[in-house]
């Protein structure tokens, strides 16, 4: 699908014939207001777009009664595989067919009105349930968190039916090897698996407030945790890396911001070029998207180092970590898992400069570290193209002006490759930023 195809269907579902479109969809309902929530974009794969609606039952003869409600509405432009749900409505615009669905109704994901219904899933779990939503990609996946009556919590993950089977399979995997990760607590066939929760705080938490002399240690456990991804991994089904996809993410970039289009197209060669001529690493097991949101951390016991065998749940650094979404758990290449991580944390400052300023020292000294122990050129190759990959994610539907952070996060990406390409020998610059 070209840029300019998706461009348009951004407009049509952004703009003001988003109302009139809404208005078609739920006919049973008198509009009274509606606001664009979030926009989710997936290059080459149609544009989802999220609306807070209030609306007013029509009664008698098409008048509204009652007091207004509030609704959550889908708008996707994407291709549909469950297109015969009762409860999705197509609509066409010129040439573009926009399905439209009530949240949680989603056609991709059956368990959902399961998950996010407390006499629902109180009734599957044979216990009373609160349960809090915590984040909802439309067609793919959402999180609800699920709590008991007396305070235990876990998460509820939701997923189109094969996808919560493979990733049920995948918690069980590293369970079984050792692997702090959160375990199977139930699962249902429509596509809910609900684990448990995992100690210690996100990685981004400890970032923030900075490591200090801590900072190595913390380095050496991630790097533990890593090399103890269970073995048998590698016979799981191979998710391409985020580099791997880096042409559609300039992609998504030039239609998020067209006037850098040249200069994420550019990003994205570069990085292709660069993956095609350096050598990657061997297949091993890999997270697949090792980043500080999916990496959980505590402080734990030291111990001498001869004492111990370097696993996440129990190290000789002072620190213990693990691992959470782990649906892209398989085979891959070690250069992308870490390439995953500094990409991520690149972007880290534009996106909240106030909250990490601590970030570049620890950066700094993790790829000094990184360069230690792998060669360097493919995982900044790489992080060029995780970075870029999160240039779209800066577009806000708020109000809120997010410009400058998109720009931040091109020039990151530029960064990473000028740097890949200096220690390649391709000319380029080792650490100045733009």
């Amino acid at each position: 699908m070209a840029a300019s195809s998706e461009s348009a269907d951004l407009a049509l579902l952004t703009g003001p014939d988003a109302g009139s479109m809404l208005a078609t969809a739920l006919p049973a309902w008198q509009l009274q207001s509606w606001a664009v929530h979030r926009v989710n974009h997936r290059p080459g794969a149609g544009v989802t777009v999220s609306y807070t609606v209030t609306a007013r039952a029509r009664g008698e003869g098409g008048r509204p009664t009652g007091s207004p409600r509030e609704k959550y509405v889908c708008a996707s432009t994407a291709q549909l595989s469950q297109t015969f749900t009762p409860t999705l409505v197509r609509l066409t615009h010129r040439d573009t067919a926009v399905w439209v669905w009530e949240y949680p109704h989603d056609p991709e994901l059956p368990a959902l009105p399961l998950a996010v219904t407390p006499s629902r899933i109180s009734g599957f779990l044979g216990e009373k349930v609160t349960v809090e939503l915590k984040s909802y990609r439309p067609t793919r996946r959402a999180v609800v968190k699920v709590t008991t009556r007396g305070g235990g919590t876990a998460f509820a993950k939701v997923l189109r039916p094969p996808a919560a089977q493979s990733l049920a399979k995948r918690h069980r995997m590293l369970g079984e090897s050792g692997v702090l990760a959160p375990r199977v607590v139930r699962e249902d066939p429509s596509g809910l698996v609900l684990i448990s929760t995992l100690p210690g705080e996100p990685l981004a938490n400890w970032l923030a407030r900075g490591l200090g002399e801590h900072s190595v240690a913390l380095f050496n456990t991630l790097w533990n945790l890593q090399e103890s991804l269970p073995a048998a991994a590698v016979h799981l089904t191979h998710r391409p890396a985020w580099a791997d996809r880096v042409g559609h993410y300039a992609h998504a970039a030039a239609v998020a911001l067209p006037g850098i289009a040249a200069r994420a197209h550019a990003v994205a060669s570069g990085v292709t070029q660069m993956m095609a001529s350096l050598d990657p690493g061997p297949i091993v097991p890999v997270h697949g998207d090792f980043y500080e949101a999916n990496i959980f951390v505590q402080r734990g016991p030291s111990a001498p180092a001869a004492a111990h065998t370097f696993t996440s749940t129990s190290t000789p650094t002072g620190w213990i970590a693990g691992v959470i979404d782990v649906d892209s758990l398989g085979p891959g290449y070690r250069a992308d898992d870490w390439a995953c991580l500094l990409g991520h944390m690149s972007v880290l400052p534009h996106l909240a400069p106030a909250a990490y300023p601590h970030l570049r020292s620890i950066l700094g000294q993790w790829c000094a570290l990184l360069e230690q122990r792998l060669p360097a050129a493919p995982v900044y190759a790489r992080a060029a193209g995780v970075t870029l990959s999160l240039v779209a994610g800066a577009v806000r539907t708020d109000g809120t002006r997010w410009e400058h952070d998109a720009l931040g996060r091109l020039r990151e990406a530029e960064h990473w490759l000028s740097r890949a390409r200096y220690l390649a020998g391709y000319g380029g610059n080792a650490y100045s930023r733009g």
